[in-house]
């Protein structure tokens, strides 16, 4: 497992798995802009598009991800040094009202014209404004225990957790260290 910096100000890193030649988040994104997988996925996933959003045309399922994945792209991509990355991400666990150790976390867009957002993109938090992106998912449904792609990006973050852990990374100092080392 590596991390790639995604911003210049080092807020913001994404995981690289193993045997993976890009980082999680440019996979994501780049499967939220490639019609073809958009139009397996809804295809594949159009019980819980038509009961939980109501919408039963594949095409304005990918017109609208495509569009949201630009929004929430520059979202994300296109943070100032001084912006606060705490007000983008929330606790992955609505009801967690407490900070937590390497606390998982999640993203999506607010205020959209048409629908909620089904994107998600999640993080752990090493510390107030530093997140480690691992991984995203199209969520059609309540709970991302529902659906089997859900639930890999649970595992996934799960993964990650306990590999920071084991490395004794807690925060933005003991995770430089870890860098630091590898060089």
């Amino acid at each position: 497992m590596e991390f790639d910096q995604i911003t210049d100000n080092g807020n913001l890193w994404a995981v690289r798995y193993d045997n993976c030649l890009d980082n999680v988040l440019d996979t994501i994104l780049d499967q939220w802009n490639d019609v073809t997988w958009l139009r397996s996925f809804f295809k594949q996933n159009i019980g819980d598009l038509a009961s939980y959003f109501k919408i039963t045309d594949v095409n304005q399922a990918i017109y609208d991800t495509i569009e949201d994945s630009e929004r929430l792209q520059c979202l994300i991509m296109d943070i100032s040094p001084d912006a606060n990355l705490d007000e983008i991400f929330r606790p992955l666990e609505n009801s967690r009202t407490s900070e937590m150790l390497l606390g998982k976390e999640k993203t999506r867009l607010r205020n959209t014209l048409r629908h909620v957002s089904w994107l998600r993109i999640y993080a752990i938090k090493l510390e107030p404004g530093i997140y480690v992106v691992t991984g995203g998912a199209i969520k059609l449904t309540r709970t991302m225990q529902e659906r089997e792609h859900t639930l890999v990006e649970l595992a996934r973050m799960e993964k990650v957790r306990r590999f920071l852990i084991e490395n004794e990374i807690s925060d933005k100092d003991s995770f430089d260290d870890y860098l630091r080392e590898l060089n």
